[in-house]
């Protein structure tokens, strides 16, 4: 017979390692769904803001289109950081912050191409 009285215990200093590198594996995707989620929202955000900026370019909707587009990316929680208007055609771009880094994305909204001004 062999005698295992120093295997003791060792199953549970294997489980607590696992553990732990579940635990740190989860630390780290945390931020980075976060991360994901949060670019999802800036660009339905800066989708929004063009739309809306388009809609005033073409008449539908009164005001300035960028002015319209710095409220609607607003009310979906993100800020606009740059806004062009080429005839009929918005592009937005809008932004929020993760940990302190931007997150930004741009859309561009306007008639499809071939069809007259």
């Amino acid at each position: 017979m062999t005698d295992r009285s120093g295997d003791r215990g060792s199953a549970s200093v294997v489980i607590v390692g696992l553990m732990a590198g579940i635990a740190a594996l989860t630390s780290l995707a945390i931020p980075l769904y976060s991360a994901l989620a949060m670019k999802q929202s800036v660009a339905a955000a800066a989708d929004a803001a063009a739309l809306a900026a388009a809609d005033v370019a073409v008449g539908r909707a009164p005001g300035f289109p960028c002015e319209v587009a710095t409220r609607v990316a607003a009310a979906n929680g993100a800020s606009v950081t740059a806004c062009s208007v080429d005839g009929l055609v918005a592009t937005v771009s809008a932004s929020r912050f993760l940990l302190g880094i931007p997150v930004v994305s741009t859309a561009t909204a306007g008639p499809p191409p071939g069809e007259p001004d």
